[in-house]
């Protein structure tokens, strides 16, 4: 492993001194893959209700390579991750893959700069439904954090200039199904989950820099689930999930606060958290939904009264749930039917409600402005209206397959199609 400082000194003075952004600022945008509150909810935007290759496309760009991360949107820059492989290359068993990242311009999606971080001959396959790039990055406001699994972790300032970089070494993933767990960020820290075939671990750094706080080894196999960091009572935890144990860190000092098991393996779905409650979800061979509350909990609380609920069926395999108006919104694996229960009780509003023609669904579904935002691999997006009652307001086809999940920032929806970039806007406005 290795930290390489790029531009050293006055650049760590320069990031000490930043200012945080506002929650207004982080409401606005589409700061990390989940959204500014971590949930899938843009709370402050009112994208279109519909749309074709016809209408209601602000622009669409034609994106190089191949890469299932999320779009990161700050104000006037939409930043995404690629990777290009050499179509001719003379060996088929190792692929010349180009690792870059892209900034646009989120007014017309004209390209502001381009930067290649890797080039690799990658010799690990992959499934045929995964991508050298489905880790998504994230932003402060002020520097993006543009994250590449195996190939490192890089900050760059918003002019395209590489302020420090990370290398982490090598994943070697479950039958090679491939990367897709991404950094989380809180004050100037950033976490790291690294759950491969080898020797686990989660990872604590500093944002100015990208050196350790803390790290600690992990005993989990492969998992794919993106940490998140919640603060409850004062205490900032950072809860992950994985096959042996749901476990909660001190974001501080590294430290164990709580763990328990109860989760199938191959675990990717992102917690949730809302009123005191952890949502933890896993769906492959077998289904797990637990709520879990924080307080009080301290060593392992596998079958304690820390567990408010429990389900056992109809839960999502890779697609995250989403997390509104105390309900809970999820698919049952990766397939468009979709269950809605209260978030409290754990009592079942609707189940297996059919989004007929979605295809296989790997994204997440995101809320606007009352609307549930549920895109599938085929092209396909289902709006539903969010309540106790399922209900479809509209349906929207685009000629493009869709595996990476949305983002809303402002009134724009942007969607990372396997060919394209996306941005849908309301004409008449």
């Amino acid at each position: 492993m290795k930290l390489k400082s790029l531009l050293p000194g006055i650049i760590a003075i320069l990031m000490l001194s930043q200012s945080c952004q506002s929650d207004n600022d982080y409401n606005n945008n589409w700061p990390a893959w989940r959204g500014p509150q971590h949930t899938g909810v843009a709370p402050v935007s009112n994208p279109p209700l519909s749309w074709s290759e016809s209408s209601n496309v602000k622009w669409k760009k034609e994106i190089p390579g191949k890469g299932f991360s999320t779009p990161i949107v700050w104000k006037d820059k939409v930043f995404l991750t690629t990777a290009i492989v050499k179509e001719d290359a003379p060996d088929s068993t190792i692929m010349p893959y180009t690792f870059k990242v892209l900034a646009l311009s989120r007014e017309n999606g004209e390209l502001l700069w381009e930067k290649t971080v890797a080039r690799e001959d990658v010799k690990a396959r992959i499934h045929n439904t995964s991508s050298h790039i489905s880790n998504s990055s994230l932003t402060d406001g002020k520097f993006l954090y543009a994250y590449f699994g195996s190939r490192g972790l890089f900050c760059f300032d918003f002019e395209g200039n590489i302020i420090w970089e990370r290398d982490f070494g090598q994943m070697e993933k479950r039958n090679n199904f491939g990367e897709g767990s991404s950094p989380a960020l809180y004050g100037n820290r950033i976490v790291i989950l690294w759950d491969h075939e080898g020797q686990s671990e989660i990872y604590c750094l500093d944002k100015r820099n990208g050196e350790d706080i803390w790290k600690m080894d992990r005993d989990e196999p492969s998992s794919w689930s993106t940490p998140l960091i919640v603060d409850f009572e004062g205490n900032k935890q950072v809860i992950t999930t994985a096959s042996n144990k749901v476990r909660s860190y001190d974001l501080d000092s590294g430290r164990l606060i709580w763990e328990c098991a109860g989760l199938t393996g191959n675990v990717t779905p992102h917690p949730v958290f809302e009123n005191g409650i952890v949502y933890v979800m896993s769906g492959y061979r077998g289904y797990s939904l637990m709520a879990i509350r924080l307080a009080g909990a301290e060593g392992d609380i596998s079958g304690t009264d820390a567990i408010a609920w429990s389900v056992k069926e109809n839960t999502s395999y890779v697609p995250s749930p989403l997390l509104i108006n105390n309900r809970i919104y999820f698919l049952r694996s990766n397939g468009g039917s979709l269950s809605c229960l209260d978030a409290l009780s754990g009592e079942v509003f609707y189940s297996r409600e059919s989004l007929a023609d979605l295809g296989t669904v790997y994204n997440s579904p995101v809320y606007a402005s009352g609307r549930i935002y549920q895109l599938g691999g085929s092209g396909l997006c289902y709006i539903l209206k969010e309540g106790r009652e399922f209900e479809i307001l509209s349906e929207n086809k685009l000629d493009d397959s869709f595996s990476a999940s949305p983002a809303i920032a402002g009134n724009e929806l942007f969607l990372r199609g396997h060919k394209y970039l996306y941005c849908i806007a309301d004409e008449s406005e």
